[in-house]
């Protein structure tokens, strides 16, 4: 660890953390390919292509996420098995519709964001700055892309924000 400067004991913590977080990611990534192969109906079109950006990104942060573990020295989780144990989040079926896909969707980003916080939350403890800018800058992507899903949500159940 001598290399980054960071204690060993302290950046533990955030690496435990940032485990949880690829477990996360990995089940995200899983659930989103899930809805890009079984949306159909109507909206098929707007989602199906949107999925597929999603689980794009979401398979970067997995290999980024992975690598930082790495950096910090410390081994990521790389199995099913202890995902589905450490994850916050729950697979899906494969029958859903689409409305009740982007519902989960942002449910699940709600997940993912407060894991986000208990990241940054250790990695400060620990003053991770590559972490904390890391894990900082994810925040904002999956807030943008809730933001869009919502207002999706909202088209798509004919219920508009009141001014």
């Amino acid at each position: 660890m001598s290399y980054l400067n960071l204690d060993k004991e302290k950046i533990n913590a955030t690496a435990k953390e940032l485990n949880v977080l690829l477990a996360d990611y990995h089940l995200y990534y899983q659930k989103l390919r899930n809805f890009h192969w079984n949306i159909v109906g109507r909206n098929f079109f707007d989602l199906h292509e949107k999925f597929e950006e999603m689980y794009d990104d979401a398979k970067l942060k997995v290999d980024e996420i992975a690598e930082r573990i790495l950096t910090l020295r410390f081994q990521p989780v790389s199995n099913y098995t202890d995902y589905l144990e450490m994850s916050n989040l729950k697979e899906s079926p494969s029958r859903t519709d689409d409305t009740k896909m982007v519902k989960i969707l942002l449910e699940d980003h709600g997940k993912i964001l407060n894991q986000m916080r208990a990241v940054i939350d250790k990695a400060e403890k620990a003053g991770d700055e590559g972490t904390i800018d890391m894990v900082g800058g994810y925040i904002g992507d999956i807030e943008k892309i809730s933001w869009m899903l919502d207002a999706w949500s909202m088209k798509a159940s004919d219920n508009h924000p009141k001014a």
